[in-house]
């Protein structure tokens, strides 16, 4: 089957690209000028050099493809960012939409976020049936995911065969940039975390995920959405596995949520705005630390078969591949 995928050269993509490859598929990528490459550099893979912008640039790229795989977006939780953002993640969204249906692709798989779920009240778990309002959400890129979620049902509607899948949190190996979660595990390593905030988040490898990708393509229900994700899991149990696997002391302390706010505060719309240097804390992501994102990832190992690899399995490979390619 061939298969064309944005996002390729990312932490989910390009591991996505590795299991389509080991399933035998072909696979043509969309890539930016100028894009770090690197994850996928030796790959047999078919790359397209475009963006998401030109609707019919993207109709010819895709042509003669059998399935979309959507995970390109732009990922950032500062608020300076916030055109590129809405401008990559929901216009390019529904450009890209839009150009399947004009090229008849079988099947286009989202890859959206629990980011487009919400927050479910304390002591549940956020489950695909959780309902949340834009004006709920913290940040523009939870609200840019959610209104990219909103514009691949509208496709649906239209007849185009859509299925939705949110991954939660994930780990392992090839995050380049790195992602949220994988700063966490590399200020670990680099002893630049002497404490913590009452927070927890959902972890799953990004095997995991990229094979959800697949299994969602192959067993999903249009219309769907399906949680990829797996344990449940707060902060201090995340660094205390980091702990066991590296041999280094886990952060004792915790500090309350007032003082990384007003950090990320003088950080970021002082420092950042007023002086122009690059902030270190955003003031969003202390934001969402301040309530713990659990989810039910149960419909998806139901009706998909959505592996559920141990977590510190995932960890370890994460932190093996920051230490093999100098990250640390």
């Amino acid at each position: 089957m061939q298969a064309f995928v944005t996002g390729a050269t990312g932490f989910i993509g390009s591991n996505l690209v590795h299991e389509l490859l080991v399933d035998g598929h072909r696979i043509r990528a969309l890539v930016r000028a100028g894009s770090d490459q690197r994850n996928i550099a030796q790959l047999p893979v078919e790359l397209v050099t475009g963006d998401l912008d030109n609707r019919q640039k993207l109709v010819d790229q895709i042509a003669g493809c059998d399935v979309i795989f959507h995970l390109a977006a732009r990922y950032s939780l500062w608020a300076s960012d916030s055109e590129e953002i809405y401008q990559a993640n929901v216009s390019g969204t529904k450009n890209l939409l839009a150009a399947a249906r004009t090229a008849r692709v079988k099947r286009f798989i989202h890859t959206s976020s629990v980011a487009a779920i919400g927050v479910s009240p304390a002591n549940t778990l956020g489950t695909e049936e959780t309902q949340t309002t834009l004006e709920e959400l913290v940040s523009d890129y939870k609200k840019s995911k959610f209104l990219a979620e909103q514009a691949a049902r509208n496709a649906v509607r239209e007849g185009l065969d859509v299925v939705i899948v949110n991954p939660s949190t994930p780990i392992g190996p090839c995050d380049v940039k790195p992602t949220p979660t994988g700063e966490i595990i590399l200020r670990f390593l680099q002893d630049r975390m002497p404490a913590y905030v009452h927070t927890g988040l959902n972890l799953i490898d990004v095997k995991d995920v990229a094979r959800g990708h697949i299994l969602a393509w192959r067993r999903g229900r249009i219309g769907e959405r399906y949680i990829l994700g797996h344990r449940n899991l707060t902060l201090k149990e995340m660094l205390e596995m980091l702990a066991a696997i590296t041999g280094k002391s886990a952060p004792r302390f915790a500090i309350p949520h007032f003082i990384p706010l007003a950090v990320a505060y003088l950080d970021e719309m002082v420092m950042g705005r007023y002086f122009g240097k690059t902030p270190q804390v955003s003031l969003f992501s202390v934001q969402m630390s301040q309530k713990a994102m659990y989810y039910d990832s149960s419909k998806a190992v139901r009706e998909l078969g959505l592996p559920q690899s141990p977590i510190e399995n995932a960890l370890e490979k994460a932190v093996r591949w920051f230490e093999e390619n100098g990250y640390v």
